[in-house]
């Protein structure tokens, strides 16, 4: 097995960038996604055109930032790494409201200890390498969770692999850790979220609630930017 004192930590490891590529939260209970729904954004939690701009990029409310990725939400326009971090903790504070201990749970070490554990068991062939490149790279032996530890100018460094290379490898894990999938795709939840022809009723409840919540956040909300 690798040594520990060749790793590097945080956003510099592939595991820092597969991170970024999975929901904020996972495995969050059914009732408490349902409370951050009716939250909606939040009440004065962001401005008026932040709003209007994630809801252009197809997002609704605290569930479904809650069910993103950071790298989702970076790439809207005007939400940068520091908004970033300020949505995840906002959800955060919303979510331990209705769950308790979710702010232990839900750290970031946390969160990348769980992830990591799910790799410690899967050998580096799980990965898009042949056996010649596991051989060069000098990672025989290794587990997932070890790839995972290393940077990609560590891998890139080795002259093996390029970087649309270490780019599936990354691919592969964020698939590995999240299952069936990474983050659900908008047009998924869309689909999953539209009640049946029958709740057209209900829906339209729904709507006119969201409308007066939306007014009501508006009010609220700081000035924009």
């Amino acid at each position: 097995m690798p040594g520990r004192s060749h790793r590097t930590t945080g956003s510099q490891t592939l595991l820092g960038q597969v991170i970024e590529r999975l929901p904020f939260f996972e495995d969050l209970p059914p009732d408490t996604l349902q409370c951050l729904a009716a939250s909606g954004f939040g009440r004065g939690f962001l401005t008026v055109s932040l709003r209007a701009r994630l809801r252009n990029a197809g997002y609704r409310d605290l569930s479904h930032l809650a069910r993103t990725s950071p790298a989702a939400i970076a790439s809207i326009r005007k939400f940068g790494p520091v908004r970033v971090e300020l949505v995840r903790a906002f959800i955060l504070t919303e979510i331990a409201r209705w769950l308790p201990g979710a702010r232990d749970v839900h750290t970031d070490g946390a969160t990348q200890e769980r992830r990591l554990a799910r790799l410690r068991d899967l050998p580096v062939e799980r990965l898009p390498l042949t056996a010649d490149q596991i051989v060069a790279l000098g990672c025989t032996g290794w587990s997932c969770a070890d790839m995972a530890g290393r940077s990609r100018v560590e891998l890139l460094d080795k002259g093996v692999v390029m970087s649309c290379d270490v780019d599936r490898i990354v691919a592969t894990l964020a698939g590995l850790i999240g299952g069936d999938g990474t983050t659900p795709s908008l047009a998924a939840q869309t689909i999953e979220d539209t009640p049946p022809p029958e709740g057209e009723t209900n829906a339209a409840r729904r709507a006119a609630l969201l409308a007066m919540q939306d007014r009501e956040w508006e009010e609220a909300a700081p000035p924009d930017d």
